[in-house]
């Protein structure tokens, strides 16, 4: 097992350096530049100015040699600075992760506690008028999309109720409020962005939960402990359950970048001051440091996501072991 891990450590670096040169690659090829955007918004800017400007950002070299450079400051945990506003990356980052922390914590909580309580409840119930319910509830969940449900409910709730907010995370006149004030400003901020976030995760869930739960009732060792006579809760949440939340293992590890790399759509809808909407304000900005900045993040997290994963099923399940 301790060197299973320490290779996937080792391999962590070369996958990790093939993302961001891949990464690195396709956004310089992008049409468009950060100088042609300058060139855009002011027109009296000058060919020599432009030359200047691509000469102090470095774009003039040989793209292999920006690549070089940049590999270097990684290397120190320096993601250099910002073209739009020359802040450092790292600061930029920083400051949009608790944001996007605490969005997406909440939802992965909501997503894995409720998603898997109506997987094993549908499939303790199967084929009942609550499983069938639920199989309803599961389709629209994958069926429609989240920009439109948040639109929706952004019309309903935030303009024609006017019953929460819409966009940000906290009110123009926060600082004047009280410290209970402010918990529940940014609360009824967090309530239309956490449920659009967890609406289709929690769908998707809670069908995965129902399958696995589904497969390992029909196992022999489950109708030999109801043969035996054992209570059926018993049998379902000591049994049956352990055995079938060892899928959902992989699935927590793969959501390890949602936390920190945010959502582009769900963050930029409603304006949510964190990674998601900071990268698609880089993209279209051809930011190039920052876009680096986040994707590397969650390359990163990627990998490591999955090791955890893997990690995860060795210590829960004995049956499993890695040479």
């Amino acid at each position: 097992m301790r060197n299973y891990i320490i290779k996937r450590i080792i391999l962590l670096i070369p996958m990790l350096i093939g993302i961001t040169l891949i990464t690195f690659i396709i956004i310089h090829l992008t049409p468009g530049e950060f100088t042609k955007i300058n060139m855009q918004m002011d027109i009296r800017t000058s060919p020599d100015s432009i030359a200047k400007l691509r000469q102090l950002y470095g774009l003039d070299k040989p793209l292999h040699i920006q690549y070089f450079e940049w590999l270097k400051r990684f290397i120190k945990f320096d993601f250099g600075e910002s073209f739009i506003d020359n802040r450092p990356v790292m600061d930029k980052i920083l400051e949009r992760l608790p944001a996007t922390l605490l969005l997406n914590i909440i939802s992965l909580f909501l997503i894995f506690s409720f998603g898997i309580i109506i997987g094993v409840t549908s499939a303790v119930r199967r084929n009942s008028f609550y499983d069938r319910l639920m199989m309803v509830f599961t389709f629209i969940g994958y069926s429609m999309p989240a920009f439109w449900l948040a639109i929706i409910l952004m019309f309903f709730f935030g303009v024609k109720l006017e019953l929460l907010p819409i966009s940000g995370m906290k009110s123009i006149d926060f600082e004047q409020m009280n410290f209970f004030e402010k918990i529940i400003d940014i609360l009824s901020h967090l309530i239309l962005p956490v449920f659009v976030t967890s609406f289709g995760g929690l769908a998707y869930i809670s069908r995965y939960v129902k399958s696995s739960m589904v497969d390992t009732l029909s196992q022999q060792y489950i109708k030999a402990a109801y043969a035996k006579g054992l209570p059926e809760k018993k049998i379902i949440y000591r049994c049956a359950l352990k055995n079938s939340l060892l899928p959902l293992i992989t699935l927590f590890g793969l959501s390890l970048p949602g936390l920190i790399g945010g959502s582009f759509i769900f963050e930029t809808i409603f304006a949510w001051p964190g990674m998601g909407r900071l990268a698609y304000e880089a993209a279209m900005s051809f930011d190039y440091p920052v876009i680096m900045g986040v994707v590397t993040i969650a390359a990163f997290l990627t990998i490591l996501g999955n090791l955890i994963a893997d990690i995860l099923y060795a210590v829960v399940d004995p049956r499993i072991r890695y040479k």
